[in-house]
């Protein structure tokens, strides 16, 4: 493994929030994603998937969530 990955202190997700009110979080830089009906079960589903991804080497310490918001103005 390299030492850089175990030295990782932090992921990053970029939230988008869907049409119909629901939020989309996909990782940068890794392979994982999920999404939720509220922010509040979005995080738990984030700290969930991030768990499942790392279940056999260390994990960061920390997770982003990093809100999108965009808007057309016309």
């Amino acid at each position: 493994m390299n030492d850089s990955f175990a030295d990782m202190k932090e992921i990053v997700f970029e939230v988008t929030q869907e049409i119909d009110g629901g939020y989309v979080a996909e990782a940068l830089g890794e392979s994982i994603i999920t999404e939720a009906d509220s922010w509040e079960k979005l995080r738990a589903n984030v700290r969930e998937a991030v768990r499942a991804f790392y279940f056999d080497q260390p994990a960061p310490n920390s997770i982003r969530l990093h809100l999108v918001k965009d808007e057309v103005l016309a």
